[in-house]
C-alpha cells in the first residue's frame, strides 16, 4: 500500500477513535450529567472518599479532563476545597488509566452487537435516557472498531525497512519519546486516546515495550497538561487545581522516567505482549502516584498557593476590555460591528454568573454568593456603554437597515442587563436566604430545579449562538424552547403543591424559595428567547401580534 493512503487511513481511524470517546462522554453527561456532578459535590470520607469520587467519575465519563473541569467548577462555587480539587484528579488519573485497561482487551466479537444495540436504541426509541444510552453503545462500538482499523492500517508498517531504525531511535532516545507523546496526548486532547494508540502499536509489532513505557509516561504528563489548559482563563484559586495535578503527574513521570534509565524494569512481568504490559505499566504508574500523592495534596494546596497567589488589591472588575471602538464612529456598519462583540461580552459575563447558580443554591457560601453579585457591575457597566454608544451611532446619518440594526442591538444589551439583575438580586438572594436560614430542598424539588437550570444553561449557549450567526433553524429551536419551560413549570408547580399537600416537612420550609427560583429561570430563559424574535422577524416567521387576524379586526371595531 502507498504510505499516503497508510496515513489516511491511521488518520481516519484516529480521528474516529477521538469521536468515539467523545460520544460516550456526551452521552453519559447528558444520561446522568446531574447525578454524577452530585456525586462529586457530595463526596464524603476525606480525601480517600473524594479521589474514589473521582476515580468512578472518570471511568463513568472515560476523561480525567472532564473530572478535572468538573472540580474547577465546583472550587469556584465554593461546593469543593482546593486540597479535595486535587485529589478527586487523583483518583480521576487512575480511574481514567482503568478504562485504558477495559478498552485495551480483545473485544471485537462484540463490535456487530454493540452497533446494532446502539443504532437501535439511539433511532428507534423515543425515550431520552434510552437514546443517550443507545450513544454510549454506539461510542464504545465505534472505540473498538476504530482500534481494529489502527491495527489493519499498520498492518503493512509491520514489514517497513524504516520501522526498526524508528524503534531503535526511540529506545536510545527516551527524552525524545517522552516529550513526542506528551505533545500527541496534548494534542489529541485525550489521553486514553493516546495510549489505547500506543498499546495498539506494540500489540502489533510496531513498538517494543522498552522503547514505548517512555511514551506512556509522556502521555500522562499530556493528560494533566489538558486540564490546566483547558481551565486557563479561570481565576484563582481554583485555577490551582489542576495546576496541582500537573505538578504531580508530571514530577512522577519524570522520576519514573529517570527510573526507568538508571534501574532498567523487567516490563515483561507486566503481562504477555507488548501492548498488554503498557497498559499494566500504565495502570501500576498511576496506582503508585495515587498512593503516593494522596497524603501530600494539602501540602500541593500550600505549594501552588505560594507559585500561583491570589493578587491584593484586585479590580473591581479584572480583565475588563470594551469592544467599542470610537474610531468607528464615522462608519456605522462598523460602529454596530463593535456593539455587537461588546453584547457578546456581556452574554458571557451574564452566563459566568448563570452556570455556578445550581452549586451555590444546593449549598454555596457566602463568599461566592458575594463574588457573583460582584460580577453584575461588569454587565452593568457594559449595559451603559453600549446604550451610550448606540446614542452617539444614532446621531449620523443611518440606513434604515442600520437604524434598525441599532434597536435590535439595545434591545438585546436591556434584555441581557434584565438577566443579570434577575440572577443578582433573585436567584442568589434566594441562595443567601437558604445558606443564612440553613434550609435542604427536597430531593424531588431539587431535580426539578436542576433540570430548569440545565436547560436554561444550555438556552443560553443556544442563545450566543443565535447572536454570532443569525442561524435561521437555531432561532427556531430557541423559540420553541419558550414553550418546553413553560411545560416544565407547570408540571414543577403541580408536583410542588402535591409535596406540600403529603406534608413534605423540606418541600414546605423551602415552598417560596423553590417558587421563586422556578419563576426567575423561566423570565431568564423568555429574555433568551428574544435574541430570536429579529431573525424570525425578518423571515416572516413571527407576526407582531399574536391575536389571529379576525380577532385583530374585531378589536379595532370596537
Amino acid at each position: 500500500m502507498h504510505p499516503i493512503l497508510i496515513l489516511i487511513h491511521l488518520a481516519a481511524a484516529v480521528m474516529l477513535l477521538l469521536w468515539a470517546v467523545r460520544m460516550v462522554r456526551t452521552g453519559v453527561e447528558r444520561a446522568w450529567g446531574l447525578s454524577l456532578r452530585r456525586t462529586l459535590r457530595q463526596a464524603r470520607g476525606g480525601s480517600a472518599g473524594i479521589a474514589m469520587a473521582g476515580m468512578i467519575l472518570a471511568v463513568v465519563l472515560q476523561s480525567s479532563t472532564a473530572v478535572g473541569v468538573l472540580a474547577v467548577g465546583f472550587a469556584a462555587s465554593g461546593m469543593l476545597g482546593v486540597t479535595a480539587g486535587i485529589a478527586a484528579m487523583l483518583g480521576a488519573d487512575l480511574g481514567s488509566a482503568l478504562v485504558v485497561k477495559l478498552l485495551s482487551f480483545d473485544l471485537s466479537d462484540l463490535i456487530p452487537i454493540l452497533l446494532l444495540a446502539g443504532t437501535t436504541m439511539f433511532l428507534k426509541v423515543e425515550n431520552r435516557q434510552i437514546r443517550q444510552i443507545g450513544r454510549i453503545v454506539l461510542g464504545i462500538g465505534f472505540i473498538l472498531l476504530s482500534l481494529g482499523m489502527v491495527a489493519e492500517a499498520t498492518e503493512p508498517l509491520r514489514d517497513s525497512a524504516v520501522l526498526p531504525q524508528v524503534a531503535a531511535y526511540l529506545r536510545g532516545d527516551p527524552l525524545t519519546a517522552f516529550a513526542l507523546a506528551a505533545l500527541l496526548a496534548w494534542g489529541l486532547h485525550s489521553s486514553v486516546a493516546a495510549l489505547l494508540l500506543f498499546a495498539s502499536f506494540a500489540s502489533g509489532g510496531l513498538l517494543p515495550a522498552q522503547a514505548a513505557a517512555p511514551m506512556v509516561l509522556g502521555a500522562n504528563l499530556g493528560g494533566a497538561l489538558i486540564a490546566a489548559w483547558l481551565t486557563r482563563g479561570t481565576a484563582l484559586p481554583e485555577r490551582r487545581i489542576p495546576m496541582g495535578n500537573l505538578i504531580f503527574r508530571g514530577t512522577g513521570a519524570v522520576a519514573a522516567l529517570i527510573l526507568l534509565q538508571v534501574v532498567p524494569q523487567p516490563l515483561q512481568y507486566l503481562g504477555g505482549d507488548a501492548g498488554v504490559q503498557l497498559v499494566n505499566f500504565h495502570v501500576l504508574f498511576n496506582a503508585a502516584l495515587l498512593i503516593v500523592a494522596l497524603p501530600l495534596a494539602g501540602t500541593m494546596d500550600r505549594l501552588t498557593a505560594r507559585l500561583w497567589p491570589k493578587p491584593d488589591g484586585a479590580e473591581a472588575m479584572p480583565g475588563y476590555r470594551s469592544s467599542l471602538d470610537p474610531s468607528s464612529l464615522s462608519q456605522p456598519r462598523l460602529a454596530l460591528a463593535s456593539v455587537q462583540r461588546e453584547l457578546l461580552r456581556m452574554a458571557e459575563a451574564v452566563e459566568a454568573m448563570l452556570r455556578p447558580v445550581a452549586d451555590v443554591l444546593e449549598g454555596g457560601d457566602a463568599r461566592r454568593i458575594a463574588q457573583l453579585r460582584a460580577m453584575d457591575d461588569e454587565v452593568n457597566q457594559r449595559h451603559t456603554d453600549i446604550k451610550l454608544f448606540i446614542a452617539r451611532i444614532n446621531r449620523g446619518d443611518l440606513t434604515e437597515d442600520e437604524a434598525k440594526r441599532s434597536l435590535e442591538l439595545a434591545a438585546m444589551a436591556i434584555d441581557f442587563e434584565a438577566i443579570g439583575d434577575l440572577i443578582a438580586k433573585n436567584l442568589l438572594a434566594q441562595a443567601d436566604e437558604k445558606l443564612q436560614r440553613q434550609l435542604r430542598f427536597s430531593a424531588e424539588g431539587w431535580e426539578e430545579l436542576s433540570r430548569m437550570h440545565a436547560r436554561v444553561l444550555a438556552n443560553m449557549q443556544l442563545a450566543l449562538h443565535v447572536m454570532v450567526s443569525g442561524d435561521l433553524s437555531a432561532a427556531r429551536q430557541l423559540v420553541a424552547e419558550k414553550s418546553v419551560l413553560r411545560r416544565l413549570e407547570r408540571e414543577s408547580h403541580d408536583r410542588h403543591l402535591a409535596r406540600l399537600r403529603s406534608g413534605q416537612a423540606e418541600s414546605m420550609e423551602t415552598s417560596d424559595l423553590h417558587l421563586e427560583v422556578v419563576r426567575s429561570l423561566k423570565e431568564i430563559n423568555s429574555l433568551l428567547v428574544k435574541v430570536a424574535y429579529p431573525i424570525l422577524t425578518r423571515n416572516g416567521d413571527l407576526l407582531e401580534s399574536r391575536l389571529t387576524r379576525e380577532e385583530t379586526s374585531k378589536n379595532l371595531m370596537i
